[in-house]
């Protein structure tokens, strides 16, 4: 059978063979999440439509103007500069794998410079806060203490949603206060849970989970809905919004800020940042240098209200 061509694969929604064979490569050689791919994916298909309105079906006949056309009309069209950089983050990626490659012979990317970017600081909560939410779920109910111990345990341990809503019973070892997690491109870290933590899930395990779950399911989850799955992300999104509103919590909120809660906490009390680092699972100490800006912004903030001349 032939090919299809440029037009009748954007008609089907399909991507060039180019796409499928760079993702494949990034897929095999680097462990990328399916969540990363789709991403990359939704990029590359953006681009070939945006040439397909201009009769242009070989992404690898692009020049570095058609580059920059494509990312300005992106961002005249809302695009904030931050996906702006994001976007051209995945082209460059797959450009430099085409060159590698011997598609082509030169990087239309290599002279684009990418958009200049602020370090926006992340959304926290005080420790006040965090005391507050925490507290905020009914334990008395089989889904209260369950979102009780998931707070409590994403409070503790750091862990990204992703890797808190997909968390196995054989991942957590009860006895030793660890769990084991899988992050970004496969990397598996350990993680303390602490006593705190570690009572609430106890509690949830031996009493909610069981409610939840009843007779007959073999669902391995460590956190389930009363439906017998594992709760999904958008789920807890919701939940931690409602304890959040219960709390008297104002300022936005999601899952994740509980993981910059935890960086943040630790560094005010002294912790090492390498740990934090490790704890959170960065592979690169400049990702988790923004937290240290955190914590002065918030050292400052005290030094201005009760120092005498702040």
């Amino acid at each position: 059978m032939a090919e299809a061509s440029g037009v009748d694969r954007l008609r089907d929604g399909c991507d060039s063979p180019w796409v499928d064979a760079f993702l494949d490569a990034l897929w095999m050689e680097r462990g990328l999440s399916a969540n990363t791919l789709s991403a990359y994916r939704r990029d590359l298909l953006g681009l070939e439509r945006w040439c397909a309105a201009r009769n242009v079906y070989d992404l690898l006949a692009l020049r570095r103007g058609d580059l920059l056309g494509f990312l300005a009309d992106r961002h005249s069209k809302g695009l904030s500069t931050r996906s702006v950089a994001r976007l051209l983050s995945s082209l460059r990626q797959f450009y430099r794998h085409q060159l590698r490659e011997g598609r082509i012979t030169a990087d239309p990317t290599a002279l684009i410079e990418s958009p200049k970017l602020g370090r926006p600081l992340p959304h926290s909560l005080n420790e006040k806060e965090v005391e507050a939410l925490l507290d905020a779920p009914d334990p008395r109910t089989a889904g209260g203490l369950r979102d009780r111990a998931m707070l409590e345990f994403l409070y503790a341990t750091g862990l990204r949603v992703s890797e808190l809503v997909s968390l196995e019973l054989g991942q957590v070892n009860r006895s030793l206060g660890v769990v084991r997690t899988m992050g970004k491109g496969g990397k598996e870290r350990l993680v303390p849970i602490g006593e705190q933590a570690l009572g609430w899930l106890d509690r949830y395990l031996e009493t909610a989970r069981p409610a939840l779950l009843r007779r007959g399911s073999d669902c391995t989850a460590v956190f389930v809905t009363h439906r017998r799955r594992p709760l999904a992300r958008q789920t807890f999104w919701y939940a931690i919004n409602r304890h959040a509103r219960r709390a008297g919590i104002t300022k936005p909120i999601s899952p994740h800020t509980l993981r910059h809660a935890f960086a943040t906490h630790l560094l005010n009390h002294g912790a090492d940042l390498r740990v934090v680092q490790m704890l959170l699972g960065h592979s690169d100490l400049g990702t988790t240098q923004i937290y240290t800006h955190v914590a002065r912004a918030r050292l400052s903030a005290l030094h201005r209200r009760h120092h005498p001349r702040g």
